[in-house]
């Protein structure tokens, strides 16, 4: 029987690189969009080859790492390895090889220039009118850190730790005293000695989360916190902040910081803003970011928010609940259901984490017959307002009137979270400390902007319109002219060249 035949591996070939590279490949587009990024004003640090040889140029390390990333070759070794075996990285690398120990301190050593090519990109991709930053929408993802479950520690999980000990030295001592072998005592005072070592372990790990002052401490990576991955599956990582334009769906901006996003709005969006240039916006968000703090300090600076609405924090126990009480703007009191004014003596208070005002009468409380259906309180019924609750009830009209605006939240971020963890693998850091694991969300993040051009737009279009623009968005950066434009010929020279 015939079968299909391959070539003979004993012949020699003549053959071009160039011409087993397709020119739609992913590689190609990589090197055209790094030829044109200004690496040293970004920040960008040469990685020293061994010594006495030149050191490797920075912006074939960043295109292995860009190439990488969309790969699922993430680590220092897999791309070392993609180096010798890869026809597209040796085509993209010209045959460099470097080793997986440089390739490791590229990604290390350039964490602020990794963030500075992302945003320089996101410019880029504002003058090219691909965002408009009218709406963004905000949201997050958790991805597993460094650093196990067993190397995180909360105040409860030492108490318990210790507890434990306590109880075995107490068995061990009661042994002890019923003991009288001599080989059998020393073995008994061996085990005593070494839960004692254990408890000066833990005691040394109190003392430190007193010190900085956390709820947690982390041993491997110390930025990493206990974050609840998905269906209360908790593990150790960080929260992910992520921007994303409503035009085209890219990135425009990251960071990382608590494990919720209680804190994270009024930051994200303010970056956004400064970033893209704006004077006004608007910002959809879920209902993990209603917190009327940040919502009104999006409003005092141009930015409209439409954040999912919490429900009352007061409590349903069969008495008039506070939304039957009527609130009166301009006199700063309420009207209960007795027609009874509760008035406020200006004074703002400290509840937990929020700022309130206290509004009560307690002169007509005493002598009002609903008082049974109103509070338990022997005092009166008094109302707690938070000092931002206008702020909260023009977001909550906002969304409410506008439901089909605001469920476009889902459509402009969750694609591409999909895309990162999913098809990506992005689902864990290989790196520790919050800069450094941000230097890994820039690059996938670079990436998934980069690749969605190749969508948005066809090959030979996307080469030509960052071929046009790159002169321009150089001078964001402030740089000399003269230089810019012996930069960009002779970077232009190398594009065509390539191609």
């Amino acid at each position: 029987m015939d079968f299909i035949q391959g070539f003979n591996r004993d012949q020699l070939q003549i053959l071009s690189f160039d011409t087993m590279v397709k020119q739609d490949s992913w590689a190609r587009i990589v090197d055209l969009f790094v030829e044109i990024l200004p690496l040293k004003d970004l920040g960008f640090k040469d990685v020293p080859a061994s010594e006495g040889r030149p050191p490797f140029h920075p912006s074939d390390m960043l295109k292995l790492y860009l190439y990488g990333y969309k790969s699922q070759l993430r680590s220092s070794r897999k791309l070392a390895h993609a180096t010798q075996v890869n026809i597209e990285v040796i085509w993209l690398l010209k045959g460099l090889s470097p080793s997986a120990r440089k390739i490791a301190y590229f990604r290390k050593d350039n964490a602020k220039a990794f963030k500075q090519a992302f945003r320089y990109f996101v410019v880029l991709l504002k003058d090219m009118d691909l965002i408009d930053g009218e709406t963004i929408a905000i949201d997050s993802f958790k991805i597993r850190a460094q650093n196990s479950l067993k190397n995180n520690f909360n105040q409860k999980k030492i108490d318990r730790h210790i507890d434990y000990i306590d109880n075995k030295i107490n068995g061990y001592q009661q042994q002890l005293e019923q003991e009288d072998d001599i080989d059998e005592l020393e073995k008994i005072n061996t085990k005593i000695e070494y839960q004692n070592t254990k408890k000066q372990k833990y005691q040394s790990i109190e003392k430190e989360l007193k010190d900085t002052g956390q709820s947690q401490v982390s041993l491997n990576d110390p930025d990493a916190r206990s974050v609840i991955l998905h269906r209360n599956v908790v593990n150790v990582g960080y929260c992910v902040q992520a921007g994303c334009d409503g035009k085209h769906n890219l990135f425009i901006n990251n960071d990382t910081g608590t494990v919720n996003d209680t804190h994270a709005l009024s930051p994200m969006a303010l970056d956004a803003k400064k970033l893209l240039g704006l004077e006004t916006m608007n910002v959809i968000t879920d209902k993990g970011y209603t917190t009327g703090k940040h919502i009104d300090i999006c409003s005092k600076n141009g930015i409209t928010t439409y954040s999912s609405p919490k429900d009352h924090s007061s409590q349903h126990n069969g008495l008039f609940d506070m939304q039957i009480f009527k609130y009166n703007k301009e006199k700063d009191d309420y009207t209960c259901p007795a027609n009874e004014i509760l008035a406020t003596n200006g004074a703002v208070y400290n509840k937990g984490k929020h700022k309130v005002k206290h509004y009560k009468n307690r002169q007509a409380c005493k002598t009002c017959t609903l008082s049974e259906q109103c509070t338990k309180n022997k005092n009166g019924r008094f109302i707690e307002r938070s000092i931002y609750q206008e702020a909260l009830e023009e977001n909550q009209k906002r969304v409410e009137e506008n439901p089909d605006y605001y469920r476009l939240r889902q459509q402009i971020t969750e694609h591409q979270f999909g895309t990162l963890k999913r098809q990506w693998g992005f689902t864990f850091t290989l790196m520790k400390g919050k800069e450094n694991v941000l230097s890994e969300v820039n690059l996938m993040m670079t990436v998934y902007n980069l690749r969605r051009l190749m969508s948005i737009f066809s090959v030979d279009e996307l080469k030509n319109k960052l071929r046009e623009l790159a002169f321009d968005f150089f001078k964001i950066f402030g740089l000399n002219q003269a230089v810019l434009a012996t930069f960009f010929a002779q970077k232009e020279i190398k594009v065509r060249g390539g191609r």
